[in-house]
């Protein structure tokens, strides 16, 4: 199986980034969309990137593409496709999706329709009236938009940002996807003085060290695919080796610092678990009051937004605050992520850059702060 198309859906605004991940893996025909990133490979293509994407959400295998504006054309099209190829006689393959803007609106009609016509397609193929489905579970996903049916075979398992450090969260974690964008917007590569005032669990100086020693995010967790009988067992353990040969094992200089004792623990046993604890330190520190940790460096942050009306009042006063302390910080480049509108008001000073992230459902702003002020004012 060497002539296969998988699609990578990301966060919205990950896009090019993931899409260049996967040129660096030497995927081939990848394309960026809204949303998502398709890419054509075989089974150890399928496998790299799971191991390997830091900014993906999944990888799907597409299995069909088709037009439906009837559940008649929806089980047609179904039918039609080669599910046999990769779903065992024993197979377990339920069937999730949703709809968007197409004449097929009802998730749970169009779950029941596809799962009935995979049943007839299989059935048929395998000579049986009944499917037991008591094997390794294929997870078949549906996308139903503006009348364009793709259904595809999930490989991934759990999404790519459960990276299989972080357990247990603080009260308002980052998803490891946008951390890890976040450290590659910085074009860190491990020789700068990375530091998060507001680390939480850690997930941002995880990431970076991630970055710095070259570690595939997905090392410490399992795939779905792994499971699936028409993938060689041999091609992960070769796709691990590969990556743990690239490791890089220097010294670096990452800091994260919390005015909350229990982030700092939390962060440092998530730490130990992603296997960076020896490349990070983490202390306590209030983000507007503490010395800068060096002379120079770059300052990476998720600083609390405030959703409601005096939690955001309450953000608004840290943002005056910690621009008030960073004012003079000319050594220091800072990236910045904030749903408020006004940040840079309240910073008190406009960024050289911004770009829309999303934080799950929360659209918000990067802020990019690259070049000093001593050289703005010459």
């Amino acid at each position: 199986m060497s002539n296969l198309e998988f699609s990578v859906p990301c966060l919205f605004g990950l896009e090019g980034l993931a899409g260049d991940e996967l040129r660096r893996m030497d995927a081939q025909n990848v394309r960026v969309e809204n949303g998502r990133v398709l890419f054509s490979g075989g089974v150890r293509e399928m496998a790299k990137a799971n191991l390997c994407l830091r900014t993906g959400e999944r990888v799907l295998l597409v299995l069909a593409d088709f037009r439906a504006t009837t559940f008649e054309e929806l089980f047609q099209g179904v039918v039609r496709t080669n599910l046999e190829d990769f779903i065992p006689k024993d197979g377990s393959f339920p069937v999730k999706g949703h709809c968007l803007n197409s004449q097929l609106m009802s998730v749970p009609d169009c779950q029941a329709i596809i799962k009935k016509a995979a049943c007839k397609r299989l059935g048929e193929k395998y000579g049986v009236s009944w499917l037991p489905e008591t094997g390794a579970k294929y997870q078949l996903q549906f996308s139903i938009m503006n009348d364009r049916v793709q259904l595809y075979l999930d490989t991934s398992g759990s999404g790519l940002h459960k990276r299989g450090y972080r357990a247990v969260g603080n009260d308002a974690p980052l998803r490891e996807t946008l951390a890890a964008a976040m450290v590659q917007l910085t074009h860190y590569r491990g020789r700068d003085f990375i530091w998060d005032p507001f680390c939480g669990s850690g997930t941002i100086p995880i990431e970076a060290a991630l970055i710095a020693r070259n570690r595939a995010p997905g090392m410490n967790r399992r795939f779905a695919a792994e499971a699936f009988s028409w993938v060689e067992p041999a091609i992960w353990g070769d796709v691990r080796t590969e990556a743990k040969d690239k490791e890089f094992h220097g010294k670096y200089q990452i800091l994260g610092s919390d005015n909350d004792p229990k982030c700092i623990s939390l962060s440092i046993a998530n730490a130990r678990k992603a296997g960076v604890g020896d490349c990070i330190c983490f202390r306590d520190g209030d983000a507007t009051k503490m010395d800068l940790p060096a002379q120079e460096g770059c300052l990476i942050c998720n600083p609390p937004y405030g959703q409601r009306m005096l939690e955001q009042q309450s953000a608004q006063r840290l943002y005056q605050a910690l621009g008030r302390h960073l004012k003079y910080a000319d050594g220091w480049k800072k990236y910045i992520i904030t749903s408020e509108p006004e940040f840079e008001h309240y910073f008190g000073r406009r960024a050289d850059k911004k770009r829309k992230l999303y934080n799950g459902m929360i659209k918000c702003d990067y802020y990019m702060y690259t070049d000093n002020q001593r050289k703005k004012s010459r």
